[in-house]
């Protein structure tokens, strides 16, 4: 085992907090509740992870109200989120937003907009046409203009994860001088948010138009798509230990399902076909679990090419969560796909998962791009 697959006791004890807190205050009657709610999520519960446990800004640095704890902490808790499912801004707030606006020189907007965001009292998501995770300028389908120093924005985007309610819209628009990025209040003036019929009812999404809509420029060229791009290399990999969670609590309730569950007499976890698919989703999760780590330590350290393994990552991760959750929905028999069952729930997630930031065919020509591009070079 090399050092960075070794977790530190501080690293085991916070998985261990974050764990105990889902299973107490978000299991499984909580999350249905939840999905089912107008907001999609209980506010009091997710500023309870911000306030309480401080888990939402483990990787923003102290001067923004973070614990500059690293990204690798900061996925030891989204895995756990993943493990019960929990309803929230994951993605939009903490994957995407959070490292968008980290990666600002801008002082005074992370002063101003952090905090709140790393307490949990606030919501924000990233509107940008990141749909292969990477930033696509060509897509981006709202302009930004300006007239007595003041910007309004226009335009319609057809789905961003979380913007229902998010009281923050980080937006790249384009404007006269190139692709800029936005920030606009969640009440706006010309903002019209239109929540979208989704399949997986635990993770929110709506569609956006801009008509006027006052913004407040945050950076421009350069800078406005590195954030983006950092923001969606951290995304990706947040959302493969995410992928991990969900996989890990497939494989957990259906070995305990097979192992009780009886035909001809006996526990149809004895049957060698069971043990057998067992041990692949087994298989599965590990390799999932070191590939998404291995990105997530990639982009805390350098320690490897980043767009590389947070492809790496993202690929592995999706592959695997959605083989075990159809896996697990098959060996729960016709019980799987029930609307009572635990499975499609799961399952539902990761096939959302699959196609949120990019496929897994797309990520592995990006591999495959970055390792001939390589030999090439060589």
């Amino acid at each position: 085992m090399t050092q960075e697959f070794e977790f530190s006791d501080e690293l085991v004890e916070l998985r261990t907090m974050v764990r105990d807190f889902c299973r107490e205050f978000s299991p499984e009657a909580v999350v249905r509740e939840a999905m089912e709610s107008d907001t999609g999520h209980d506010p009091a519960l997710w500023r309870r992870f911000g306030s309480e446990l401080g888990v939402l800004g483990l990787a923003v640095p102290e001067a923004y109200g973070g614990d500059d704890a690293g990204l690798v902490a900061q996925a030891v808790a989204v895995e756990e989120m993943g493990v019960a499912l929990v309803c929230g801004p994951v993605l939009g707030t903490v994957a995407l937003a959070m490292p968008a606006l980290a990666a600002l020189t801008d002082e005074d907007a992370k002063r101003e907009l952090l905090p709140e965001l790393c307490s949990g009292a606030k919501l924000a998501t990233l509107v940008a046409p990141l749909s292969d995770g990477t930033l696509d300028v060509d897509a981006v389908t709202v302009t930004a203009t300006t007239a007595d120093g003041a910007w309004r924005l226009g335009g319609e985007v057809t789905q961003a994860p979380d913007a229902g309610t998010a009281d923050l819209l980080l937006v790249v628009a384009t404007t006269d001088e190139g692709p800029a990025l936005f920030a606009v209040a969640g009440d706006a003036a010309g903002l019209t948010r239109t929540p979208l019929t989704t399949l997986d009812l635990t993770r929110r999404q709506a569609a956006l138009s801009f008509a006027g809509t006052p913004a407040r420029l945050l950076a421009t060229g350069a800078e406005a798509l590195g954030a983006c791009a950092r923001a969606a290399l951290v995304a990706g990999v947040l959302l493969a230990v995410e992928q991990v969670g969900g996989a890990q609590r497939m494989l957990d309730i259906t070995v305990a399902h097979v192992a009780n569950r009886k035909q001809f007499g006996q526990a149809v976890g004895a049957y060698q076909a069971v043990k057998h698919r067992c041990a692949n989703m087994l298989i599965a999760v590990e390799t999932a679990r070191s590939a998404a780590y291995h990105g997530v330590w990639a982009l805390q350290d350098g320690t490897d090419d980043p767009q590389l393994a947070a492809s790496l990552a993202k690929a592995v991760a999706s592959e695997s969560y959605a083989w075990v959750s159809t896996s697990a929905i098959q060996m729960h028999g016709g019980l799987g796909f029930t609307w009572e069952g635990t499975p499609q729930l799961y399952f539902k997630r990761a096939t959302t998962d699959s196609l949120t930031l990019g496929t897994a065919d797309q990520h592995l020509d990006r591999i495959a791009g970055h390792v001939l591009d390589g030999l090439v070079r060589a």
